[in-house]
Formats: structure tokens, sequence, C-alpha cells
């Protein structure tokens, strides 16, 4: 481990473990397995916890439908321990672009670089004095 991934670790929670969770893993963890974006899953031998160690940073949707499952108690099995199977309805992880350039910005919100459209008929805006 590096001068720089020790840092990280002391002084980041959204960044990968700290190292406590290092600690509780090393002392009470099972690793059980990794999906595909690098994030390594694990579960306390004995009992019942179950936890994620993200590969960067720490997005809770990053995680994929079957280990979703498993993370939240909806089923025993891990995916790498059955031959899991997205269903057609499981959509695959998207970044949230909240608060970056790429967010989405609906036509008429001030933030879009479109002009906003004209109001209807039905709508008369309110003037002071009138």
């Amino acid at each position: 481990m590096g001068i720089k991934n020790l840092l990280v670790e002391l002084f980041t929670w959204w960044n990968g473990q700290t190292m406590g969770t290092r600690f509780f893993t090393w002392r009470k963890g099972e690793f059980v397995g990794e999906d595909e974006f690098g994030n390594k899953y694990y579960r306390e031998r004995g009992g019942k916890k179950r936890w994620v160690i993200y590969n960067g940073l720490a997005e809770a949707s990053a995680i994929p439908p079957g280990w979703h499952g498993w993370m939240h108690h909806r089923v025993d099995v891990a995916p790498v321990d059955e031959d899991y199977h997205a269903k057609s309805w499981q959509k695959p992880h998207h970044e949230n672009l909240t608060g970056t350039p790429g967010a989405y910005r609906p036509s008429g919100s001030i933030l879009t670089s479109k002009e906003r459209p004209e109001v209807t008929g039905d709508y008369k805006a309110w003037t002071p004095g009138q």
C-alpha cells in the first residue's frame, strides 16, 4: 500500500474503504465475490452483516441488480453462487449526472440553454399594479 492510498483511507469515507472497514473486514469478513465494476462483497463469518467495498467512489446505485438483492437480504444466494441473469426490466447502472453539465434539464428549466416556451392562453402572468 502506497502513502497516497494510506492517506485516502485515513481521510475519506467516500472512496473505497476506511481503516475501520479494512480492520473489520480483516477480522470478521468473508469474501463472497466481485461484480463487473470491481466492487467487492463480504459477509460476516457466522453473522448476518453484509457489506460492499466500492471500487472508487461510493455510489450505492452502482451495485448491479443481483448483488443489490443479496445485499438487502432479499435472496440468500449470492449471484456468484448461482447462474444469475438480470431480468429484461433491470437496467444497467448509469452514473448520476446531477450537478454536472450532463444533468437532465427539461424544456422550460431556467438552466437549459434553450428559450423558454411561450405560455398558453389559459394563463396570464401577474404584474404588480394591475
